[in-house]
């Protein structure tokens, strides 16, 4: 997937607040890696920026190109899936004939679907919930706290349960709570109820034991209510990486199941999952950057709160088709180039200082070192970054 979860090491910004139950950021050790005893230097700098008067131009500058970015990169997304990929026909029309690419039977689209969907369980589980909970359970409480993605708008559990509902809109072939007839919900229904309201209740489970962990996340990661919501998220992968996978499988071979069947559920997937979740993401991020605009021309903490407003909005979306990360948004780079974590802060405050926009840019004959470093510094949490600290917007001083 993307660099999201390289853990590379992280960086500590050092902020002074109590972040975990019953444990505070000062217990680690140590508390401010790469500097020395008593902090200071870069990470210093990163951790007590603010928008001020002196980088303001810089800091607005900054904005409007990674929002202008992120606009770029979800138009391309989606026309790639409607329109026209790589000078070829629209993708959903490789994905639903299935004649193209790794694509030569419905049954490898329906793996496809089923294999994104047990990714992005492992990813929200192991990794989103998982990483900082292991850290923190090791005494690594700092690293803990950077490790939580989302964590500048505190809107961390948020973009999980809607990775979540992003696996329910794929069993159900709908993004609006209802289930298709065209869907692998209803199939499952008919060959093996059980199972059915067993995946039902799994992907339940998995979203309510995310939002019963207490707001913020980085608060309390030491919560009682984690381990639970890594489990869950755990046990829902389980159960549609084996009992999901072999019923369709059995289904086929005993003729319960046709491949016509399979066929409508691809295309009911594509058309009104897929493509609406993609359209969205492309029009609510045009309204990004209309918003990040605004803030430009007339900076001020109005607009510094719409703005804010805006990415939320967006940031939706995004996190609802993480269960669907394949085809134009990893062959194209725009999953690092949209959602890339953690961030190297300690670039970002170099780009304000310098101006150096184009090193949000990278090509394809780029080294694999670059384009990470430009994928770094820009997408969803460098504006994040950019708008927002410690849940709330930024402000004018």
């Amino acid at each position: 997937m993307s660099t999201k979860f390289l853990h590379r090491a992280l960086f500590c910004l050092g902020l002074a607040l109590t972040c975990f139950a019953n444990t505070s950021c000062s217990d680690d050790e140590p508390s401010n890696p790469g500097g020395g005893g008593g902090g200071g230097g870069e990470f210093d700098k990163a951790a007590n920026l603010n928008y001020t008067a002196a980088n303001s131009q810089s800091w607005r500058n900054y904005a409007r190109q990674v929002a202008l970015l992120l606009e770029q990169d979800a138009a391309t997304l989606y026309d790639s899936w409607e329109t026209s990929y790589d000078g070829g026909p629209a993708f959903k029309e490789t994905f639903k004939l299935h004649n193209g690419g790794s694509y030569t039977d419905v049954t490898d689209c329906i793996t496809e679907i089923i294999d994104k969907c047990v990714e992005i369980t492992d990813e929200v589980g192991n990794e989103k919930i998982g990483d900082p909970y292991r850290k923190y359970t090791a005494g690594r409480y700092t690293e803990a706290l950077y490790a939580v993605e989302s964590w500048y708008s505190f809107h961390s559990r948020d973009d999980y349960a809607n990775n979540i509902r992003s696996i329910r809109n794929a069993y159900f072939g709908t993004t609006d709570s209802t289930v298709s007839q065209h869907s692998l919900c209803s199939v499952v229904e008919r060959i093996n109820p059980t199972l059915n309201q067993q995946v039902l209740a799994a992907i339940e489970s998995a979203k309510n034991a995310i939002l019963d962990i207490p707001q913020p996340f980085r608060n309390n990661i030491g919560a009682a209510e984690v381990p639970v919501a890594q489990q869950a998220c755990i046990a829902l992968g389980d159960i549609l990486d084996t009992q999901l996978r072999n019923a369709v499988q059995s289904g086929l071979s005993s003729q319960a199941l046709t491949k016509e069947e399979l066929d409508q559920v691809v295309a009911q997937y594509t058309d009104f999952v897929i493509l609406p979740t993609y359209k969205d993401l492309k029009e609510k991020n045009s309204l990004l950057r209309a918003a990040v605009d605004n803030f430009y021309n007339a900076p001020s903490n109005d607009t510094f709160e719409a703005a804010c407003e805006a990415w939320l909005e967006a940031r939706t979306p995004w996190e609802q088709s993480e269960a669907f990360l394949f085809g134009p948004v990893d062959a194209l780079g725009l999953d690092p180039n949209m959602d890339s974590w953690p961030l190297d802060q300690v670039a970002i405050v170099n780009i304000l200082e310098s101006g150096r926009y184009d090193d949000l840019d990278w090509s394809d004959g780029d080294s694999e070192e670059d384009i990470t470093a430009a994928q770094n510094v820009r997408g969803f949490h460098t504006l994040e970054f950019l708008l927002f600290k410690n849940g709330n917007p930024r402000t004018v001083q």
